[in-house]
């Protein structure tokens, strides 16, 4: 035998390679369209995810403040019902006094309506709130209405002679101004 025969015996046999197995095959890339529907569908369902905890929310939010509300006006109610209690028993002493009644039953019931004055006036000031103040006083659009001017030397123009109506502060947020007569100066003389 040659050299050349017995190289060939002594090297190694190539095989043809292996024919590919669809399971180890790379898969084929995707389709773009699928891949923007998949992500579109995945976008809309966290869209209407989110309107629907919006919706929710706003629902709540609502809801809170109307109980808020209520809780407020409840307290409201709560603070002053006893003052309310009061003047019924004053109106029910008044109706049981006779015309002819004396001048010290009379002064009775008016001292009894003093207290009841006090004791709401004192309930309001525990809420938060205040008069606000007139007689003496600039006038200040803000806080008063005029309703009436009054020509007078005695006093600047623009000093408020006289409450009509009070106004009341809550806090610092006018609930309602005072409606005043404020001093006018009389016009000059010929």
């Amino acid at each position: 035998m040659s050299d050349e025969a017995s190289a060939d015996e002594t090297r190694p046999q190539s095989s043809p390679p292996p024919e590919p197995d669809a399971s180890t095959a790379d898969p084929a890339p995707p389709d773009p369209l699928a891949k923007l529907a998949e992500e579109r569908d995945r976008l809309k369902d966290q869209l209407l995810r989110t309107a629907a905890d919006y919706d929710n929310f706003r629902k709540r939010s609502r809801k809170d403040v109307d109980d808020a509300e209520r809780r407020g006006k409840e307290d409201v109610v709560r603070e002053i019902l006893p003052v309310l209690d009061n003047l019924e028993r004053a109106l029910e002493a008044a109706a049981t006094l006779a015309p002819d009644a004396s001048a010290k039953e009379v002064g009775g019931l008016v001292e009894g309506v003093k207290m009841v004055f006090r004791s709401f006036e004192d309930q309001i000031a525990r809420m938060g709130l205040a008069k606000v103040k007139t007689v003496g006083e600039r006038f200040d659009p803000s806080l008063h209405d005029a309703i009436q001017m009054v020509e007078t030397d005695e006093q600047p123009a623009g000093t408020i002679l006289k409450e009509i109506v009070a106004g009341y502060l809550l806090g610092e947020k006018l609930v309602r101004p005072a409606m005043v007569v404020v001093a006018r100066k009389p016009p000059a003389s010929a």
